[in-house]
């Protein structure tokens, strides 16, 4: 299943993409080398390869994955985030050590340092059995949600006074593409013409049983699209 652009949305609380789908992780039995949605591995770049770097140390960020960019064209967002002693960069979406890029025909964020040809950095990994940081790759698959997302949005309208005030849902989806967001503090990072594409959430990988590891303090990360879904950007926030 696709999501499509839903062509009304014009800012980060209305849905940009749908509809909302969720993300499931499956183990390949060998590398992802199509340009498909996916967390860790290699990115597969659609264009010239083009790794940030983060822009106060010079170190090449890490590659957490690739997602398709809903419309006619093929297109993928790239993620990459500075992680120094297991802390993630990406606290705010102008920083430069949080940076989506978008191919082909994108822009780069003007906060963003592309390193030179050959640059190279490490990729998304979890707890080996030994302590170690062992890399990982996963397929991604889109599936449908349940009405339990809708409801949360529809909270966090009535806590920015743009709807009427609703009970908070029991939720338990962490990880998906498209639809309206559901942002800790109910406020977005990122105002309009900004428009939400996903959300991946915490995984401390604390005993080795998360696919990977990505510390956003027990959050959520946020990544979002121009109207015209060739910029990026991306912050992480908790509640």
């Amino acid at each position: 299943m696709a999501i499509r652009p839903t062509g009304s949305a014009d800012g980060p609380y209305d849905a940009a993409f749908l509809p909302r789908l969720r993300i499931v992780l499956e183990a390949p039995e060998e590398p992802v080398t199509d340009p498909v949605a996916k967390l860790g591995g290699d990115p597969v770049w659609l264009s010239e390869p083009a790794w940030p770097l983060d822009p106060h140390s010079g170190v090449p960020l890490v590659f957490v994955g690739q997602f398709p960019v809903p419309g006619e064209e093929l297109r993928l967002a790239y993620l990459f985030l500075g992680e120094e002693d297991m802390i993630m960069g990406g606290l705010g979406p102008e920083d430069g050590d949080g940076v989506l890029l978008v191919q082909p025909d994108g822009r780069t964020p003007s906060s963003a340092v592309i390193g030179p040809p050959g640059t190279h950095g490490r990729t998304l990994w979890r707890h080996g059995p030994d302590g170690s940081r062992t890399p990982v790759e996963w397929r991604v698959h889109l599936r449908p949600v349940d009405r339990c997302a809708h409801e949360q949005a529809g909270f966090e309208r009535g806590t920015r006074r743009e709807g009427p005030a609703v009970a908070q849902p029991d939720d338990d989806l962490r990880d998906y593409l498209g639809g309206t967001a559901r942002y800790p503090n109910a406020w977005a990072q990122v105002e309009a013409p900004w428009q939400f594409l996903f959300q991946l959430s915490d995984a401390p990988d604390e005993d080795g049983d998360d696919p990977y590891f990505l510390n956003f303090g027990y959050g959520h990360g946020f990544a979002f699209v121009s109207p015209d879904h060739r910029e990026g950007r991306f912050y992480w926030e908790c509640s």
